[in-house]
């Protein structure tokens, strides 16, 4: 039985998050800053992904005020609170092998100290070295204090309503480590 970890390559690796509102959506990128994923005989057995909360960026807002003005907001304690809380994380707990290179990852996932268990289907493809991880996971954000506009919590907004769940689409690369060595 031959154990690999696999460090997450950040400058590799893209999460995209989407949020939706009655009246369209918005859309960016966040940040991995650091992770790993320990494999077993060439499958996923656990892991890690530490997101860096200070690094949401939004795409489809083009008027650079206009985006300045929304990215302090989700900075806010009416979203991420990342002064308080600068990193988010997924902890693999348990892993259910779906087909040869589909898997179903079940674990903790941490947003301003709030910790849920969560499950969601990624693909992985385990090449030489290298590995490749995605999947889109679907967070309700209201169990993690995100509250901000929710209809669970204020009533009339009407067209200002902010929808509860929002989608994290990721595609993370990450090389295998060896203890001083290489393998080629």
């Amino acid at each position: 039985m031959e154990t690999i970890n696999f460090n997450i390559v950040s400058s590799n690796s893209s999460v995209e998050w989407t949020g939706r509102k009655v009246t369209g959506a918005h859309n960016g990128t966040i940040g991995i800053k650091k992770g790993n994923f320990i494999f077993n005989d060439g499958k996923i057995k656990g892991g890690n992904i530490v997101i860096d909360t200070a690094s949401i960026k939004i795409l489809d807002v083009t008027d650079a005020a206009t985006n300045a003005q929304f990215a302090g907001h989700l900075a806010s304690d009416d979203f991420f609170s990342i002064e308080k809380f600068p990193t988010a994380s997924f902890d693999v707990l348990s892993v259910k092998e779906i087909s040869n290179t589909v898997y179903f990852l079940e674990g903790n996932l941490t947003i301003k100290d709030i910790t849920h268990l969560v499950g969601f289907e990624a693909e992985i493809k385990n090449i030489s070295n290298s590995i490749s991880l995605s999947g889109k996971l679907i967070i309700d954000r209201t169990k993690y204090d995100i509250k901000f506009r929710s209809g669970n919590f204020f009533k009339d907004l009407g067209d200002t309503l902010i929808y509860n769940d929002f989608e994290l689409d990721f595609n993370i690369t990450a090389e295998a480590v060896f203890s001083g060595q290489s393998k080629n």
